[in-house]
């Protein structure tokens, strides 16, 4: 009897990891592209202690152009790190800039994306007012990822980064696209989830941060609940149970306005192995040293990205 219970069990679990399986390609599709050109258009526009800057363009697969910063050595190696960085969703490119620089004083080569609603013209696409228009905002959120996955093509195809030492650095709405790059591109070696909210649904339905409650309370009836199914698929929860082998480090707020800690809880022991999580005393901006630190150390750990510890240590002793 128990033998037969046992191979009961075994069928059963093999059963849902196949459904898992499933579900997870179907939900994968969305993120899936076509690799046109890449149309790079690409200028100068700073250079300082040995680092470049450059305001460059691409053609996204999902249509228009990608705004963004790539930052690199001047004289990078042959095969340099690199990081792809994804801001906060009212944000822009500039969020990770001086994180960017000083990855790049230690070899590094960083992209740092515009998501298509903070693109300057001609190459905006607005999102809907509110939660008035779902499809058009899941289908902006959908092109941001896929854009970051282009990105990545692109940093390869420079021929002076190694493929295998990719990392992935996104805050709030940039760690929502981490958690769905980590389960779905397996060129990310690591990537770091800032101040991600597990379930937007949840922080859009239940936040009591006062732009959610006007927004609830401005909401035409049906409205929200149609919102929240459109975008269920894109909840990072839904995604980091799929991450692995990639490493995962979480990063959270002790004092967030957009989520409990219940809930980021939840959001980390949803996640594949291996992980780690990382509290601080601060709210959303994560904006503790210690946070850059902590993130400099992950990297270094788990794709040999060279440490800016002794840059950070320097700015610190010329403080003093």
């Amino acid at each position: 009897m128990m033998r037969t219970l046992s191979v009961a069990l075994f069928l059963a679990a093999g059963a849902q990891a196949l459904h898992a399986e499933a579900l997870q390609d179907s939900l994968a599709r969305m993120f899936r592209y076509d690799t046109p050109p890449f149309e790079l258009q690409s200028a100068r526009i700073a250079t300082r202690d040995d680092i470049e800057v450059f305001d460059v363009t691409y053609a996204s697969p999902k249509g228009g152009r990608v705004t963004a910063y790539l930052v690199a050595p001047a004289k990078p190696k042959k095969k340099s790190p690199a990081l792809v960085f994804g801001h906060w969703g009212p944000g822009d490119r500039t969020e990770f800039l001086p994180d960017a620089e000083l990855f790049a004083r230690v070899g590094v080569i960083s992209l740092l994306i515009d998501y298509p609603w903070v693109r300057p013209a001609p190459h905006r696409r607005d999102q809907a007012p509110g939660i008035a228009g779902p499809e058009v905002d899941r289908d902006l959120f959908v092109q941001a990822v896929v854009d970051l996955r282009r990105g990545i093509d692109l940093l390869i195809a420079r021929g002076d980064v190694d493929p295998a030492r990719i990392a992935y650095v996104g805050h709030s709405y940039g760690a929502q696209w981490g958690a769905i790059l980590a389960a779905v591109d397996d060129r990310v070696g690591a990537a770091i989830l800032m101040g991600g909210v597990g379930s937007t649904t949840d922080m859009i339905s239940e936040n009591p941060d006062p732009a959610f409650v006007g927004l609830r309370a401005g909401a035409e009836p049906g409205q929200l609940e149609r919102y929240v199914v459109l975008h269920r698929p894109l909840d990072g929860i839904r995604w980091v149970p799929y991450a692995a082998p990639t490493p995962l480090l979480f990063q959270f707020a002790r004092f967030e306005r957009f989520d409990t800690e219940a809930a980021m809880t939840r959001y980390f022991d949803a996640a594949s192995k291996p992980k780690a999580v990382r509290w601080y005393d601060t709210g959303h901006d994560l904006n503790d040293v210690q946070a850059l630190i902590d993130r400099s150390d992950f990297l270094e750990k788990n794709t040999g990205t060279p440490s800016i510890r002794p840059l950070l240590e320097h700015a610190v002793h010329r403080v003093e």
